[in-house]
């Protein structure tokens, strides 16, 4: 568990907040988090709004001043923090928080690539967060590989293990999040190693809703014929 940081936040210090960013200019994070659901999945699956955050291109640094030192992954997850303190900064400080993000993840894109597995890398290890994933929808043409994860040990990174089955399906598993993250035929997928599932996007919650009620509406149905057959054989 990371401990909380100790500091004493000035008055104008709480009132600081980062600048906006301007948005990444292609559609990697569109496909691969937002058109799947994942934060919302997420956010979902590990609870109070107010204390957990899930979010997508959040900035974050120690403080928001620190304009050199900003860093803004294309997912943050965050636990015991303050979402009040996330939206009135408008980003992640850890200095305000009181301690780093617990997870980052970035999705590889052509301009974003080599940032992504060498200096971002050591800056998150610097910031102190628990695990760094990196998922390349290309299979490694952009990253260094099609996905990989880093875990904090004494400091430094040292790599999660990723396991493979045939040439589609890659995974590693998430101490964190106590999930299985997967690259499955270029998607981002998590993997419930207690339940045994994937967690399900809202594609699929969508489509098992229609099919449910598509039964139910045959049951229904068919009731109504025996109940109608009932009262035919009473009434002969």
């Amino acid at each position: 568990m990371t401990s909380r940081l100790s500091h004493t936040a000035q008055a104008d210090e709480a009132l600081e907040c980062f600048p906006d960013f301007p948005p990444r200019g292609d559609m990697q994070n569109f496909r691969h988090l937002y058109r799947p659901s994942f934060p919302s999945m997420l956010a979902r699956r590990f609870g109070n709004p107010d204390t957990t955050v899930v979010h997508g291109e959040v900035p974050v640094s120690w403080r928001p001043r620190e304009g050199a030192g900003v860093r803004i992954p294309d997912l943050l997850i965050a636990f015991n923090v303050s979402m009040a303190t996330l939206i009135r900064n408008n980003g992640y400080s850890i200095v305000e928080q009181g301690k780093p993000p617990d997870l980052v993840l970035e999705v590889a894109s052509k301009t974003t690539g080599f940032v992504d597995y060498n200096r971002k890398r050591k800056d998150y290890a610097d910031f102190g967060i628990p695990e760094y994933w990196r998922f390349d929808p290309t299979d490694g043409l952009y990253h260094d590989a099609a996905l990989a994860g880093d875990r904090l040990i004494d400091g430094a990174y040292q790599p999660i293990e990723i396991m493979q089955a045939g040439e589609q399906l890659y995974w590693g598993h998430s101490d964190v999040l106590n999930l299985d993250l997967c690259w499955e035929d270029g998607l981002l997928r998590c993997w419930d190693p207690v339940a045994q599932r994937y967690l399900e996007t809202h594609d699929e919650e969508a489509d098992a809703r229609i099919v449910a009620e598509a039964r139910a509406a045959e049951a229904e149905a068919r009731a109504r014929e025996l109940e109608a057959e009932l009262r035919r054989l009473r009434g002969s």
